[in-house]
């Protein structure tokens, strides 16, 4: 990772808008004002900053920022590259004060970089997981505590995850539910997967529904001491779970419930775009740079934001 941190759009803003705008504008430069895209120049000048436009036909400036996850920001484009590129290659997650010690900004600045990286990571695929032969593995968690819940037995107080990942492709996809119940886990399941589709679960009652709605309904009973039969399995999700848990209490430690959806977003990102799949760390950057148009986030959308 150090020497791939050595090429030079990560260290020369010059460059690092160059990289930015041959990615974000591979077809051609629009004004994002007027939506122009004939009369545009490069301003020059001492005074002007760098990778700036003129639209012509507007007559303002602009630059590749604009509309995407750097609008406003202050922290320098190649810092920007730096960060993505730290967060798409930690398998488990980097930690803002990491961030905030490596690239020499805030605490502050650090954590709202993460909170706009992970929404660029954030997938717009909705094609329908699965198919013809396709296995879903459909599974669920519990982590943390949600904010004002007092620790007791069982999971009221727990944070709730449902996720589901595509055997073959390993494409994983994950989301916050309020209680794990068939009212909540039914409809995300007809909405991303194929019911052409193998499903393969435990032996949880919210499944028995919906499963007979698919080719085949496969169950492994986890509580009888049963986890493999043949190929019928939940491991590949589990292994899921693993690598999500890892990094939530052994990189973030800390995350309130309203903000769970883009850690989700972050690791759904690094586990479908992995080395098991073809995807290196450079790619990954790569990636995760190519979803950053039409997602800006505030300070305080992000606060806010549920």
């Amino acid at each position: 990772m150090a020497s791939a941190l050595s090429a030079k759009h990560f260290h020369d803003e010059q460059a690092a808008y160059d990289y930015v705008e041959a990615r974000i504008w591979r077809y051609g430069k629009a004004c994002p004002h007027c939506g122009g895209t004939d009369r545009i120049s490069k301003m020059q000048g001492k005074s002007t900053r760098i990778g700036t436009y003129k639209c012509y036909d507007c007559r303002k400036p602009f630059t590749v920022k604009i509309g995407t996850i750097f609008e406003s920001s202050h922290v320098p484009m190649n810092v920007w590259l730096q960060a993505i590129y730290l967060i798409a290659g930690s398998k488990k997650g980097i930690s803002s004060n990491q961030l905030h010690r490596i690239l020499g900004v805030t605490l502050k600045t650090a954590w709202f970089m993460s909170h706009r990286i992970r929404e660029a990571m954030k997938s717009d695929n909705d094609r329908l997981m699965g198919g013809f032969a396709g296995t879903i593995e459909a599974d669920e968690t519990y982590i943390g505590n949600k904010e004002g819940a007092e620790p007791r037995r069982g999971f009221g107080h727990k944070m709730k995850v449902f996720a589901l990942v595509e055997r073959r492709t390993g494409i994983s996809r994950a989301f916050v539910v309020k209680n794990v119940t068939v009212n909540e886990i039914v409809p995300i399941i007809e909405r991303n997967v194929s019911t052409e589709s193998r499903l393969m679960t435990d032996e949880a009652s919210h499944y028995h529904g919906i499963g007979k709605r698919f080719i085949t309904h496969d169950v492994v009973n986890h509580g009888r001491g049963e986890y493999v039969r043949v190929d019928r399995h939940t491991n590949t999700i589990e292994g899921y779970f693993s690598i999500f848990k890892r990094g939530m209490r052994g990189i973030y430690q800390h995350c309130r419930e309203k903000h769970l959806h883009r850690y989700l977003a972050e690791f759904d990102f690094r586990y479908s775009n992995r080395i098991a799949n073809g995807v290196d760390d450079a790619t990954r950057a790569e990636l995760a740079l190519l979803g950053v148009v039409g997602k800006r986030l505030t300070y305080q959308t992000t606060s806010a934001r549920a």
